[in-house]
């Protein structure tokens, strides 16, 4: 079982081999946590995903992170275009597509932000949950799942707690 860390913080601060984006699957990195990839990262980013696009809900690409501290950005859709809706199936779908992407990869620390929640409309609680379920029977060495919201952190916390799903909380 990898070594979950819930984070208060910026997720293209973290330090880990990737980072996931919940993209839309024409890979258009507008708002978001995809928005904030980018500004922070390049415009290439963006570029070197729409190369690769479409990517269907339940797969994922990855692309280098430009000037990010992270190697790579996983980009895993949850919605199907700029803006829409997103779903529980479709959160899970993007985050076991995420794992095996990384798998594939040989990644051993991964970032996740709260799927297809924010724009997306999936409940913070229901994504975590879905994240941790996944997550936990996964090979990484450290999982963490960031957020820059006080209130999703506490959701965050709570969720793992009831879950009996042991981790380390971090402030950045």
């Amino acid at each position: 079982m990898p070594r979950v860390i819930l984070i208060l913080g910026d997720i293209t601060e973290v330090d880990a081999d990737a980072i996931v984006n919940p993209a839309n699957t024409m890979l258009i990195m507008g708002g978001g946590v995809a928005g904030a990839i980018k500004r922070k990262g390049g415009e290439e980013i963006e570029r070197e995903a729409i190369r690769k696009a479409p990517v269907r809900i339940g797969e994922a690409i990855e692309t280098s992170a430009g000037r990010l501290r992270a190697k790579y950005i996983i980009h895993a859709p949850t919605v199907e275009s700029p803006g829409g809706a997103s779903s529980s199936d479709y959160v899970r779908a993007a985050v076991r597509a995420s794992i095996k992407r990384g798998v594939e990869m040989g990644v051993r620390r991964i970032a996740f932000p709260a799927m297809g929640a924010g724009v997306g409309g999936v409940p913070v609680e229901e994504s975590i949950r879905i994240l941790l379920e996944e997550l936990i029977g996964s090979p990484f060495e450290e999982v963490l799942i960031v957020t820059r919201s006080r209130d999703d952190f506490s959701v965050f916390q709570r969720v793992a707690g009831e879950m009996e799903v042991s981790f380390e909380a971090r402030i950045l």
